[in-house]
C-alpha cells in the first residue's frame, strides 16, 4: 500500500493496455505502476513493492509472461499474480494456472467490472 491505496503493477508491452489499466484502476482508487517488458518489470518490481501484479502472457517473447512469474516467485514474491491473455478463457480450461504460480487469468480485452470485482475480493 502507498498513501492508503493498493498498488497494482501491470506488465504489458502494449501501451494501450497499460493506459486502459491505469485509467480504470486509478479511477477506482488504486495506484498503478507499469512496465513495458518482462525485463523492465523484474527491475522495477522490488522498488515498487506492489500489492498485486497483472502480467501479459505474450510480450516480446511468446512465454515471457510465464518466465516473469517464475522469476518473481524465485525472488520470493508473495503477492497475487494474474496473467492477462487473449486466450484467457481457454487457458483457464486447459492449464492449471496455480501450478504456474498464478492466482488467476484475465481474458483480453479485459472486462473492467470483472477486473475490479476480482481485485476488490483479492485485496481485502
Amino acid at each position: 500500500m502507498r498513501d492508503g491505496k493498493y498498488v497494482v503493477f501491470c506488465v504489458d508491452d502494449d501501451p494501450d493496455v497499460l493506459s486502459f489499466m491505469q485509467l480504470v484502476l486509478e479511477a477506482n482508487g488504486y495506484i498503478v505502476e507499469g512496465a513495458g517488458s518482462a525485463e523492465e518489470g523484474k527491475k522495477k518490481f522490488k522498488e515498487i513493492n506492489p500489492d498485486l501484479v497483472i502480467v501479459d502472457l505474450m510480450m516480446e517473447e511468446i512465454d515471457s509472461g510465464t518466465g516473469f512469474v517464475k522469476d518473481l516467485k524465485a525472488m520470493g514474491a508473495k503477492v497475487p499474480v494474474y496473467m492477462l491473455s487473449a486466450a484467457g478463457d481457454q487457458l483457464n480450461l486447459i492449464t492449471d494456472y496455480a501450478a504456474l504460480g498464478l492466482d488467476g487469468v484475465f481474458q483480453k480485452p479485459i472486462n473492467p467490472d470483472n477486473l475490479l470485482k476480482v481485485l476488490k475480493a483479492k485485496l481485502k
